[in-house]
């Protein structure tokens, strides 16, 4: 019973969709026992309500539930496992794909157990007729496997635990996993991660995945590893290290990805690279004003301590694109400054590629998993210029934070590699249906559609 999805009940109460205009119709058509107590009741179609309809024995034998005709119907039914009385329910039909709803309702069933138990919701959801099983339960795994890994605090979700988890999904996918820890960093020269991970008691590493047949499309996921940032010496304030145990989401979601691409069995050859660190302090900390020299050779100047994701993702970004796969997508809470453009639900993205940022954005839209595309503005390049350095890892300036980050990560991608940026909250600040406050796995279905739609 996965995801509180059973196969058929014939006894199963019926689930009505209805929005407000709809609910005139119904009226219309309704029994009169059944209009009446509708009324009596107050409902009126508002989206999030329900009302539990009695049968002609007094036994629950309808629920009409209002709906938004402007929300996707994928979160018609979501989070209603938890409201609804315990018993079987069967959904009327509904606009939309009935995949989405079905996935909707398991995504309303997650709950994070680790440290304290929550009594499931006992309501189960006869699978819809023409659910594509497989699709709902590989998005569903995926996703809650995103959000436990963000949900864990930093002392029990390190770089080690990090890497673990992500050998245990190649093991179970038949993928082949290989890590580089601590000092071996420098000998296979990835020296932007060791640099911002060697402060930490707990040694930085890179988690190379490799998936699928070696004559397949090249596809490269690349995620933001870091299980905690302090900020380095460039310390945050307690308010802004609250929630980084979060960092690294980026790495939650595009092995949450990797995992549904080799369930599926794409048609492709998936890499998977996690660089994952701990930002911390220390004697051996990096400084304001060192100077790294990158895995691509170029030279970069610490400007700040607190930049540290796209120090990591410049090394993972350069082997990446060594193989110049068929594209490369990259996720990673990397900037305020896309937050402060876009607020917490909109994920900012850069593309190099008119066609794979059109056909993300429209994936997006599809799946309602959007991004919003935000230039890859050549001229503020020059804003993370160096007079000593290639290149400076910030601005010296407040403005287009998101903009630099993402133009620091393109100096490390071949220009001929399509390749796309999500720069990610990855936390919901408010409870929606299906959606709880806490980590979430954004732009994981918008992407996977995409990769499965063109290599499926």
């Amino acid at each position: 019973m996965a995801f509180s999805l059973i196969d058929s009940d014939a006894g199963a109460v019926p689930l009505t969709p209805l929005t407000k205009a709809q609910l005139a119709a119904w009226r219309e058509t309704a029994p009169v026992r059944d209009r009446d107590w509708a009324g009596a009741v107050g409902f009126t179609g508002e989206a999030g309500k329900t009302a539990l309809m009695p049968d002609k024995d007094g036994k629950l034998g309808r629920v009409l539930i209002g709906v938004s005709d402007k929300e996707a119907a994928m979160w018609a039914v979501a989070g209603l496992s938890e409201t609804l009385p315990e018993g079987s329910y069967r959904l009327d039909p509904l606009p939309g794909d009935v995949s989405h709803a079905a996935l909707g309702w398991a995504l309303g069933t997650y709950s994070f157990t680790r440290y304290h138990k929550k009594p499931a919701g006992k309501a189960r959801l006869v699978w819809p007729d023409g659910a594509d099983r497989g699709l709902v339960e590989r998005l569903a795994s995926a996703i809650f496997l995103a959000r436990d890994l963000a949900t864990t605090p930093a002392s029990d979700m390190g770089p080690e635990e990090l890497a673990d988890a992500a050998q245990k999904v190649a093991k179970e996918q038949g993928a082949r996993c290989r890590v580089v820890v601590g000092d071996k960093l420098l000998e296979e020269n990835y020296p932007t991660i060791h640099a911002v991970g060697r402060a930490s008691t707990r040694a930085p590493r890179l988690v190379d995945i490799i998936w699928g047949d070696e004559s397949a499309p090249k596809v490269t996921l690349v995620g933001k590893g870091v299980c905690f940032d302090t900020g380095g010496l460039d310390l945050k304030p307690a308010s802004g290290m609250l929630n980084m145990k979060k960092d690294m989401s980026g790495a939650a979601i595009v092995l949450g990805l990797g995992q549904a691409i080799m369930q599926a069995g794409l048609r492709v050859r998936l890499r998977v690279l996690l660089p994952c660190v701990e930002n911390s302090v220390s004697g051996n900390a990096m400084r304001p004003r060192d100077i790294i020299k990158t895995r691509k050779g170029l030279t970069v100047e610490i400007g700040n301590t607190d930049a540290e994701g796209r120090l990591i993702l410049c090394d993972a970004l350069a082997e990446a694109s060594d193989e110049k796969p068929e594209m490369i997508v990259d996720a990673a809470t990397l900037t305020g400054a896309a937050r402060v453009a876009l607020g917490p639900e909109l994920p900012a993205l850069f593309c190099n590629d008119d066609k794979l940022a059109n056909a993300l954005i429209a994936a997006g839209a599809a799946e309602d998993d959007p991004m919003w595309r935000m230039p890859l503005y050549k001229p503020y390049r020059r804003l993370i210029d160096s007079k000593v350095a290639d290149l400076n890892n910030v601005s010296d300036g407040p403005q287009g934070g998101a903009i630099t980050a993402a133009l620091y990560l393109n100096e490390f991608v071949d220009p001929s590699v399509p390749w796309a940026h999500l720069d990610v909250m990855a936390w919901n600040q408010r409870s929606r249906p299906g959606r709880p406050e806490g980590a979430e796995a954004q732009t994981l279905r918008a992407v996977y559609t995409h990769i499965a739609g063109r290599f499926g």
